[in-house]
């Protein structure tokens, strides 16, 4: 790889992870419009068993915006460890640590979340953009599911 290459995958990496911490960023905002922006139109979310996955903008908004007006009061999402792996010039992939803090409407205990993303992403005319959301469980203390992916541990 050449010394531009090496540069434009730098840069395109950084602007990866700015949509990851964006998506955090207007999600803990309550800001539904800004974190839908951040996925393509036909963007794929599974947030785990115990939800349906959700095929495309049409599909996430209405969750996403009911989620952030009627069911979470305030929420925390933290990311670290981001790895991107680049699967051609307009694809990639990453996986990035979560640590996510809840708080409801309906007065259940607040929540803790760790865990993983596990996305997919698309270049697009308007940049990197999310084509695939995949969350995974490492634990959880009063979360509001059951069920979670797990991340994947070797016995």
């Amino acid at each position: 790889m050449d010394h531009a290459q090496c540069i434009e995958e730098l840069v395109d990496k950084a602007a990866i992870a700015d949509v990851i911490h964006a998506y955090c960023y207007h999600f803990d905002r309550a800001e539904a419009d800004d974190v839908l922006a951040l996925f393509t139109d036909d963007a794929v979310v599974d947030y785990g068993p115990d939800v349906p996955t959700m095929n495309g903008v049409e599909e996430i908004g209405p969750m996403i915006e009911r989620g952030l007006k009627s069911f979470f009061a305030a929420t925390s999402h933290h990311i670290s460890n981001v790895t991107i792996q680049f699967e051609g010039p307009d694809a990639a992939r990453s996986v990035s640590y979560l640590y996510a803090w809840h708080r409801y409407h309906d007065g259940r205990p607040n929540s803790e979340l760790w865990g993983q993303y596990h996305h997919a992403f698309s270049r697009t005319p308007e940049g990197w953009k999310i084509s695939r959301l995949f969350l995974c469980a490492a634990g959880s203390n009063s979360f509001h599911r059951e069920t979670m992916h797990p991340i994947g541990r070797r016995n």
